[in-house]
């Protein structure tokens, strides 16, 4: 069995296929899909996917960095109570985080939004789920503050340094989400990862953005996980299988599936 821990296939990309790109993705071993929230728009679109496969398509909860604006305060309180009705069926808090890159006009928003609902993960023992783009450093100095023995997750579609990829894992509690981008010619992430012990990864696709090669420039699916888990037995030697193992018993263990 292979996890994707990081899909949007309640997106509209999917709204032509959708029942085929979930089944497609059981088809190829893919049994078990994530579901990160972005906004109070994408709330109903993943419950009804999830209510659809209730046992492969599992969601989380939460309000994406490039989604936080003015009305931050309002679309937490929404995103709460939708977290409150569906506790039971929640297995992260995301995706959250901090995201500089197309603007940083509502920083500090980004900044007490990230911090709001990393105590609604502790308080609900649930690991969160991480953007982060552009912004490295502020994210490190929240999570500084904030780590400690309650707090896990995983830094979804982990994209960065050697230096960052170790400052990420030194707080303990947290996997690196590993999906297209490894496989992509100009990537710095295979050598990166060469000196990271695969009991740190986790799979995803992040679709439908991202694909792996061989199919950049056109839409991600949760089956096209296999291509990243392919990826990552060339770099580390080892089977595939093993690699679906290891990966899978970490998802397993961090999202308490």
């Amino acid at each position: 069995m292979f996890i994707d821990t990081h899909t949007h296939l309640f997106s509209e990309s999917f709204n032509e296929d959708r029942t085929e790109v979930v089944k497609r993705a059981m088809d190829a071993g893919v049994q078990k899909m994530l579901l990160p929230n972005i906004d109070v728009a994408s709330l109903q679109p993943m419950l009804d996917l999830h209510l659809q496969f209730p046992e492969n398509c599992l969601p989380m909860y939460g309000l994406h960095p490039g989604s936080v604006g003015e009305n931050v305060e309002a679309d937490l309180s929404i995103i709460r109570k939708a977290l409150d009705e569906n506790r039971s069926k929640c297995v992260a808090i995301g995706e959250i985080g901090m995201d500089l890159y197309w603007n940083k006009t509502y920083l500090l928003e980004q900044q007490f939004a990230f911090r709001e609902q990393i105590k609604w993960a502790k308080e609900l023992q649930l690991p969160i789920v991480i953007h982060v783009r552009e912004a490295f450093e502020e994210l490190f100095t929240i999570l500084d503050q904030e780590n400690d023995e309650r707090l896990t997750g995983v830094f979804h579609c982990f994209t960065g340094n050697l230096e960052q990829a170790n400052y990420a894992l030194n707080y303990g509690g947290f996997k690196l989400g590993i999906g297209g981008v490894l496989t992509y010619k100009k990537s710095d992430l295979p050598e990166t990862l060469a000196n990271i012990d695969l009991k740190h990864l986790v799979l995803e696709t992040d679709s439908p953005f991202l694909p792996p090669t061989p199919f950049r420039g056109k839409r991600n699916e949760s089956s096209y996980v296999l291509h990243v888990a392919e990826k990552l037995a060339d770099i580390y030697n080892i089977s595939l299988k093993e690699v679906e193992r290891v990966t899978t018993q970490n998802a397993i263990e961090l999202f308490h599936l």
